[in-house]
């Protein structure tokens, strides 16, 4: 892709964010997520691959479709109260409408089946984006809308999340559609806290965010797509297999590594709402995540040759590793000691 071009649309990603994440009109926040679908297309599609072309052609009438529903809640949320103002949506209908519109856009269960196809048909760094970037504008408004929706229907939302994208993810084979399950995992935990301790969302998006970004960058600078070809890179960059293993079993949320945080915050937060059954079974059905999580740690630091895969054995390279990769990886394994001072920041 020319460079201009990349950079006209990594300009247009920025602002539509930036626009939707700063306004408090419903219109403004429709427009910003409007340029950052447009925006992503033809980072999806750069590759002309018929596999790309199709999930450019998912995610927009995806996008499309929940775009609409955005509108369509505010309009009927102004029209019975004469409030355009993102955080005055009172009116119960919108309220239901906009619950959905948001988990399309997420890729929340039921809503989730175009996450994975999209991610499987984009290049790793614009997967990276998918399930980053682009689910800030989105985590933006439930935040802002947190106090109006049903906290029923977003507990059951998040249950079935993290529920089926434990379940789908086992039989995966494909690096991006496992990582794509588990942001859809991610996002229950996310969704089941943002009624009672809306921070508490965002803090697990961010540190979700930095460990997803390690596990991306990684798999892009060593070049494994699949299971197959991840087993051979030990002997490529055995450093980096090390650090992949780290930051995969944070993503699981195993103590004393980072991604232990959020999910300890969130059971202490339910426990205290007197949802200790809801954060058992949340609890429980992590451990179908932790599964394939270990899988991909076992097939990228443990499996050794001689093995059965028919792929050719990738030489030492000394390669130096990218600062940011070095830096996400640190922090994704490592901010655990600092909770102390992230706690008065929540309360």
């Amino acid at each position: 892709m020319n460079p201009q071009a990349k950079l006209v649309f990594t300009i247009s990603l920025l602002l539509g964010t930036t626009i939707t994440i700063s306004s408090n009109h419903w219109i403004t926040a429709w427009a910003g997520l409007e340029i950052n679908t447009l925006a992503i297309l033809p980072l999806i599609s750069k590759s002309h691959h018929p596999r790309a072309i199709e999930a450019a052609t998912k995610y927009f009438l995806v996008q499309a479709t929940a775009s609409t529903l955005v509108l369509f809640s505010s309009m009927v949320n102004a029209w019975h109260t004469g409030q355009w103002d993102i955080t005055q949506l009172t009116h119960p209908v919108s309220c239901l409408i906009l619950t959905s519109a948001i988990a399309m856009k997420l890729g929340l269960v039921p809503f989730h089946f175009w996450f994975p196809e999209v991610l499987q048909g984009s290049p790793l760094t614009t997967g990276l984006l998918l399930a980053t970037i682009m689910k800030f504008p989105p985590i933006t408004l439930f935040f802002m809308t947190s106090h109006s929706l049903n906290p029923t229907l977003l507990t059951c939302m998040a249950i079935l999340s993290a529920a089926l994208g434990g379940w789908m993810g086992l039989n995966q084979t494909q690096i991006r559609k496992i990582l794509a399950f588990s942001s859809i995992a991610h996002l229950g935990w996310m969704t089941i806290i943002i009624s009672f301790n809306p921070k508490l969302t965002l803090l697990n998006f961010y540190l979700y965010s930095l460990m997803t970004a390690a596990a991306f960058l990684t798999l892009n600078s060593i070049k494994a797509s699949k299971l197959s070809t991840l087993m051979t890179t030990w002997t490529k960059s055995p450093s980096l297999s090390a650090m992949m293993f780290l930051t995969l079993l944070s993503l699981a949320g195993l103590p004393p590594l980072t991604g232990f945080l959020p999910k300890w915050l969130i059971i202490q937060e339910l426990t205290k709402q007197s949802m200790a059954p809801a954060a058992t079974t949340i609890s429980l059905l992590s451990l179908l995540s932790l599964f394939f999580y270990l899988r991909l740690a076992y097939c990228a630091t443990i499996t050794l040759p001689p093995h059965t895969t028919n792929h050719m054995k990738l030489w030492h390279t000394n390669k130096p590793t990218h600062t940011a990769v070095a830096i996400l990886t640190t922090i994704s394994t490592t901010l655990l000691p600092i909770s102390p001072m992230i706690l008065p920041v929540l309360s």
